[in-house]
């Protein structure tokens, strides 16, 4: 029987979201299923924030991905109504020969990004009430800033609808199977079929696609908002984001939205859960004793007191570095993953590249860096 869809996603959270917005935009007929409810906090698309930049340590091949995430976040913002990017700046400090600096100025260089080097004495009298190593390195990006996460999901999935695309949520796939035209899910409630497959399952990814052969590794994170001194930090008075290399780790944070409280983590270190299911939400004490001690460090008008608190996962790539191909078998298949903890802000320009791949097959976005190919033997 013919399948009343050309393509189907599975997973619809950040990049599902994007993925089904670029497809139904090309009047492609597109069944998007999750899961869990639409919205939900339980994989690594919550949270209130994520940092968006542009000086990318990580590897400089990022940055023309980000500048094309820059140029679709303001177009969906145009196109929703919703202000979904505020731009407060970026501090990043670390030492001057840390992969944190170093990376950031070759990204810079390389692609003309204005970044301005400070000392730690001078970004203190910058932004009063921070403190920084004496000995670190601090870099202010003036163009990044943060996105309201939940409503650049919910964005992407309204603009998904309007274009017609059909969504799914609360609908567990129990298998999928891959054949030569095509593939077959199943479901509790149907087995579906279409010509092409997208999976942006985030952790689930793994237990998904048996045949990908790649170890993702879910790692479990926690993140708090702490009670400030009242009005300190707070993003109307010019606070930005912050992202520190220290001895004890890297963290990173966001200026405080309504001056009561702020929002910090831990980017480094891998806590893995065997089940993405069953990752332990609750607070646990081992969580808070690294970050109350990056604040007293770095923000001495935050508190110890935990106000609220969140916990998302992270999929660990074998190298860190995101995982967007073709299924070598299955060309028909495509799958996004492995985003590590600094995926988020590209899912605008993720969505765009899936579904070039899915319908022509390849992009001319230069994500080939990303493809499974750099994990082949020899």
């Amino acid at each position: 029987m013919p399948t009343p869809y050309d393509v189907i996603v599975l997973g619809l959270g950040g990049f599902g979201s994007a993925a089904c917005a670029h497809l139904a935009q090309r009047n492609v007929r597109v069944l998007g299923i999750d899961q869990f409810p639409l919205g939900h906090q339980r994989g690594s698309s919550h949270g209130e924030s994520r940092i968006i930049r542009q000086a990318y340590f990580e590897h400089p091949d990022y940055v023309p991905l980000l500048r094309r995430a820059y140029e679709l976040w303001s177009e969906l913002e145009q196109a929703s109504g919703t202000n979904l990017y505020r731009q407060t700046g970026l501090l990043l400090a670390g030492s001057p020969t840390g992969e944190t600096i170093n990376g950031a100025i070759a990204a810079a260089r390389q692609h003309a990004i204005p970044i301005e080097p400070l000392t730690a004495s001078e970004a203190e009298s910058r932004f009063p009430g921070m403190r920084f190593h004496q000995n670190h390195a601090v870099l202010f990006e003036p163009r990044a800033g943060f996105l309201r996460v939940e409503a650049c999901i919910n964005a992407h999935l309204e603009a998904a609808r309007a274009s017609g695309a059909t969504l799914w949520p609360e609908t567990p796939v129990h298998r999928i199977e891959i054949e030569a035209n095509g593939v077959r899910i199943h479901t509790a409630q149907a087995v579906l079929t279409a010509p092409r497959l997208v999976v942006a399952a985030g952790a689930w990814t793994g237990p998904l696609l048996a045949d990908l052969a790649i170890p993702l590794t879910p790692s479990r994170k926690f993140v708090g908002w702490f009670d400030v001194t009242p009005g300190a930090y707070h993003v109307d008075r010019g606070y930005p984001c912050f992202y520190a290399e220290t001895h004890e780790g890297s963290f990173y944070g966001f200026p405080s939205l309504d001056g009561q409280v702020i929002k910090v983590a831990e980017h480094s270190g891998v806590d893995p859960v065997a089940d993405p299911s069953l990752v332990d939400r609750a607070c646990r004490p081992e969580d808070l004793p690294r970050l109350t001690t990056f604040l007293q460090q770095m923000l001495p008008h935050a508190t110890s007191r935990l106000s609220r608190h969140s916990v998302c996962l992270y999929t660990m790539s074998p190298d860190s570095h995101f995982l967007i191909d073709h299924l070598p078998q299955a060309p028909h298949v495509t799958v996004a993953c492995g985003f590590s903890g600094h995926g988020f802000k590209f899912t605008s320009v993720i969505g765009e590249v899936l579904a070039d791949l899915s319908l022509r097959g390849k992009s001319s976005l230069p994500v080939g860096f990303l493809s499974l190919k750099r994990f082949a033997a020899g």
